[in-house]
């Protein structure tokens, strides 16, 4: 089950390669099919028969459990419960940044900086940690939720503020992130959806080429200068319209990855692996849809 998705390929365990913390291979690699792809199963290490399956030099091993899509949702659940509370905390100690005299609160506004920096790059940071991470953290997933949620809950208070609109935008960008979840796993499972490998590298290809837009735009600020990607203007429009579509294609691969994972029997930590994804797949669905709804409902 070779990946070109960042946060897969450097798994052992999706990818059918490596070995497990007691020295014995993981799952079937070199060409070898799953179990129910063709072949008879074998055992998780690799071995078919059971009194071969050897404990190395850590004493008796201990099965930890299979990913399965409940494990999956309790993961991803957690993981968004983490970004959900820390975007709520974030929202309340930042303030109002416009005070009742229609003045700017500078306090104000240097915390919701302050947040939005500190949780982007940190969130950045945890995010390429996990993406090329071999065996994955849960405890670093937490912590990349936690501050995702910082950055979020910056964002969101960000841009109503900053396109002059109302901030009921942001219910509605959480209302329209879940409908797209909803919708694209619907059409994954009614419609029998397959991933090949060339939408794979697509999908990949087209995140880290609008990641690089993205610093580039960056970098082009501390100067002065701007391309509008990030604007309010048509082209941040297309920017983010691109940025949305790009996210539902993001989410069918974490559905084809969940699915195949499920099917192979890997270990149950994966699931944390597979709710980072989606978490990541989520977010970015959400803070495009956000700015759509701040162009369009500009005066």
């Amino acid at each position: 089950m070779k990946s070109n998705n960042p946060v897969f390929a450097r798994s052992e365990s999706f990818n059918g390669t490596g070995s497990n913390a007691y020295g014995n291979q993981t799952y079937a690699g070199g060409g070898q099919s799953y179990p129910g792809y063709g072949q008879a199963p074998q055992s998780p290490y690799g071995q078919t028969d059971p009194s071969q399956w050897g404990t190395g030099t850590a004493g008796p091993e201990v099965d930890q459990g299979r990913m399965t899509v409940d494990t999956v949702v309790q993961k991803t659940a957690i993981s968004l419960f983490v970004v959900v509370l820390a975007a709520a905390i974030t929202w309340f100690w930042t303030g109002d940044s416009i005070t009742e005299s229609g003045a700017a609160d500078s306090d104000a506004i240097g915390k919701l900086y302050l947040a939005l920096m500190v949780g982007s790059f940190g969130a950045f940071a945890l995010s390429m940690v996990n993406s090329f991470k071999r065996v994955i953290s849960p405890a670093l997933v937490i912590a990349f939720a936690a501050l995702e949620g910082v950055a979020l809950g910056a964002f969101s208070k960000f841009i109503p503020m900053a396109a002059g609109v109302s901030y009921d935008i942001v219910i509605q960008a959480v209302i329209g992130t879940f409908a797209a979840f909803a919708g694209t796993l619907a059409a994954y499972k009614f419609f029998n959806i397959q991933v090949s490998n060339k939408f794979r590298t697509f999908v990949v290809a087209a995140m880290f080429g609008m990641v690089a837009l993205g610093l580039l735009e960056m970098v082009l600020s501390f100067f002065g200068n701007q391309i509008g990607f990030f604007g309010f203007s048509g082209i941040g429009l297309l920017f983010a319209i691109g940025g949305l579509v790009l996210g539902v294609f993001m989410l069918i691969l974490d559905f084809d990855f969940v699915e195949q994972g499920v099917a192979a029997g890997l270990p149950e930590r994966e699931s944390w692996r597979a709710a980072f994804a989606l978490t990541v797949s989520l977010v970015w669905i959400y803070t495009n849809l956000l700015r759509i709804l701040a162009i369009f409902q500009q005066d």
